[in-house]
This record gives structure tokens, sequence and C-alpha cells, in this order.
């Protein structure tokens, strides 16, 4: 696709970027994209609290993954869905007793200069509404946020129409920016992450039946981290971070108090 090479150079220099910041911090989180907003304000409350540096990269849940498993200096990785997850804990890289289910969230579809609602029941809106354009979507067999889509469109019967004009991209995030640059009409993404951009609208909402739970599970890496990840990942279980997250979109779970 015409868009990856500029996402593949951005997504570099953000690891290196992130790799530096990981050196000085008191903290180092492996965080999904679709978290960024509202984990950035989340951290900011932290350090303000405790006096402590958290550093967060963010990218897709699967490139975070495979980053643990080869040694990356993680020392919390909080994910856009419990497959990859539980890849970590049957390899043994997770903290015995640290997993809790932190968060939820809905699947939506943007889109760029209109609002106009696109209905999902009907098998030739979508179609009809790409014409020769593309759909921008995570990697739709790596990055949860991706698979939950597809999920829902096979589910809804329209897979198969529009398959061949999805823009992949590396990550949630990078799949809502090609729709808030208008180089996508339409794009799949959280509801979270349409809230946070004001140049995409949310034309229609998946079912929840169209696609498995949405679940951000968190947990600490086994040989890392430390009292100060500890005071973090219970600061967000706690009701001061359940109000930011809810605040930007997201449902909170019964671990979150």
């Amino acid at each position: 696709m015409p868009f990856r090479f500029p996402l593949f150079l951005l997504i570099c220099a953000s690891g290196l970027w992130g790799a530096r910041a990981a050196m000085a911090a008191d903290v180092t989180v492996f965080a999904a994209a679709s978290l960024k907003t509202a984990l950035d304000d989340a951290a900011l409350a932290f350090e303000a609290q405790t006096g402590l540096d958290v550093a967060l990269s963010y990218a897709g849940s699967s490139a975070l993954a495979r980053q643990i498993q080869y040694g990356a200096p993680a020392d919390l990785f909080i994910s856009a869905n419990v497959d990859w997850m539980d890849v970590l804990q049957k390899d043994g890289l997770l903290v015995s007793g640290s997993r809790v289910d932190l968060l939820g969230n809905d699947l939506v579809l943007v889109a760029f200069g209109t609002d106009t609602p696109v209905d999902l029941t009907d098998p030739t809106d979508l179609p009809a509404r790409l014409g020769g354009d593309y759909l921008a979507m995570a990697l739709v067999d790596a990055v949860p946020a991706g698979l939950y889509g597809k999920a829902a469109l096979q589910s809804l019967g329209l897979w198969d129409s529009v398959q061949g004009q999805v823009a992949q991209s590396d990550n949630v995030r990078s799949a809502l920016a090609l729709v808030a640059t208008g180089e996508a009409p339409l794009g799949v993404v959280y509801a979270t992450d349409a809230q946070s951009s004001e140049q995409v609208h949310i034309v229609a909402t998946f079912p929840d039946d169209s696609h498995p739970p949405i679940i951000y599970p968190m947990a600490e890496i086994a040989g890392h981290g430390g009292d100060a990840t500890q005071a973090f990942r219970d600061f967000l279980t706690r009701e001061s971070a359940r109000d930011v997250f809810v605040t930007h979109g997201f449902t909170v779970s019964d671990a979150t108090q």
C-alpha cells in the first residue's frame, strides 16, 4: 500500500525515542496505541502525585508483545486484547498474579468530511460509500483493532465486498490518521480513537455481538520493574485513573475501582 513506508519511518523514529526515554524512567510501559491519549493523561497525574517518571511506548499490541519476547525492557504491558497477553503468559514472561482486565472499548466506523450514517445491516451501503477508495484498518491478522474489525465485517457479511480495498496500517492510531488526513474516506477504529480526533465522525457502531469482547489486560513483566511499577499498576486500577479513562470513552472493568 502507498501509505506504509511513511508510517514505517514514523514508527521507527518513535521507537528510538522510546528507547532513550525508557533509560531514564522509573517505570517503562508498553501499551496499545489506542490507549495513548488517556494513558498519557493518567501518567501525568501519577507523576504529579508521586514524583516518579513514566516512559510510555505505544504501538500495536502484536509488535509490543514480540518486542517483550525478545527482551525489550518493559516493566508493564497493557494489550488491546487478551490473546497477546495469553502468549506472554504461556511464555512465562508475566509476574504471577499481576494480570488484570483493566478496560473495555467499542468498535466504530469513522468518516472524513461527513457525518452521514452508514447502515451496516445493508450489504450495499458500505461498498457504495467506499466507491473505489480505501477502508483504513489496523493489520487485520495481527493487531487487535484489525482482528476485531475483520471479525465484525465477516459477521455482518461485509468482508468479501471490501477486503480488496482495505489499507492496513501498523496500529489503530495510524489507521485513524489515514482518515483524519483524508487519505482514506472511512476507517475502522475504536470509539476512543474517534473521540480523540476532531477530523473524523462516527458514522456507525459495530454491534457488540459482531466481534469478540474488546478487553485491555494489564500485567507486570517478569524480571523487570519493582516498587515503582507496582505503584503505577495499582494507580491505574483506582478511581482517579478510572475517571480519566471514562472521560476518554473507555469502559472500566471490576478491577478498576
